[in-house]
């Protein structure tokens, strides 16, 4: 076997077992779920802090958690339990959101026909956004009701792969397109965004064939991508104003690195500084795997906004 060849067989095993680890926790039930519309998919489970952030106690900060699993259908809030859980322990006050995402595809229809006909397709548009703004705008009267141990002032939102992308659009509303119905008057009354392994911006991303053309297909396929990407690509709804950080596992083959480092190109030429913290030797699971370092060190980035 060559030295490459055998580069590559390490890799591989190496991510096929951060992979299995953060998949291997049980699911953790929340303390309470709420529902934010109507479809089953609309909802939010909440998990109130396990222990005070600080001696004084007090409100908890509020993390507000999206799901990744490149917007399809098969992988729901339930992989992330543990990740809220862990949050929960560390003192945050956690609202985990459910989203609509992508389901079966039908041969030859639309975005469908970009999976090849029978698998799940990337997310529904405009579906999945509608429910990230609805939840995000639900979430202060829901948390008063559901979570009161939880400071909606101090709220800080995360997403992990292509829920890192609708942690980073959430906080971008402001910025969209003077049509578009998630447009809000104001930036989002956040404390900041830690975006894990993002799916940031749509153009590198396709172009290094991301979760297999995920991007093209949430958008509805080549024929929507160029009409819908100003009002779904990160990168260019910069600057933000908003305190916004970015950790990725430099060893990452799911989302490579090299999608990360774009968007905080892009911020730096729209003039907004973002953090970039990236992690030696640590793949795209880790970050929401509670057994991994990298956890804790998403946990601590978390904190620094959060105060």
């Amino acid at each position: 076997m060559s030295d490459d060849a055998a580069a590559r067989a390490a890799a591989e095993a190496r991510a096929a077992a951060e992979e299995e680890s953060a998949f291997s926790h049980a699911a953790v039930d929340p303390d309470a779920t709420a529902a934010y519309g109507d479809d089953p998919d609309q909802v939010i489970d909440f998990y109130a802090p396990r222990e005070a952030l600080s001696p004084g106690g007090g409100l908890a900060p509020l993390v507000v958690v999206l799901h990744g699993g490149a917007w399809r259908a098969p992988y729901d809030r339930r992989h992330v339990t543990p990740f809220a859980d862990f949050l929960a322990r560390r003192g945050f006050a956690v609202a985990n959101v459910e989203y609509r995402r992508g389901g079966v595809s039908i041969p030859g229809q639309g975005a469908a026909a970009e999976t090849g006909g029978g698998g799940p397709v990337a997310g529904r548009w405009p579906e999945t956004f509608d429910d990230v703004a609805a939840a995000m705008d639900a979430l202060p009267a829901l948390v008063r009701e559901f979570l009161p141990q939880a400071d909606p002032r101090r709220m800080v939102v995360t997403g992990h792969s292509a829920g890192g992308h609708l942690a980073l659009w959430a906080a971008a509303r402001h910025l969209l397109p003077a049509d578009a119905v998630w447009r809000i008057d104001r930036p989002a009354p956040l404390r900041g965004v830690v975006a894990l392994a993002p799916i940031a911006d749509f153009t590198v991303a396709e172009k290094l064939d991301v979760c297999g053309g995920a991007c093209r297909q949430l958008l509805g396929g080549e024929e929507g991508f160029t009409a819908r990407v100003p009002y779904a690509d990160p990168a260019l709804l910069l600057p933000t104003g908003i305190a916004t950080t970015l950790v990725q596992g430099r060893a990452d083959t799911v989302v490579p690195e090299a999608v990360a480092e774009a968007y905080a190109d892009a911020a730096a030429k729209a003039g907004e500084v973002v953090g970039l913290t990236l992690l030696e030797d640590v793949g795209h699971f880790p970050l929401i795997d509670p057994a991994a370092d990298a956890c804790a060190v998403v946990a601590e980035e978390i904190a620094q906004l959060a105060w």
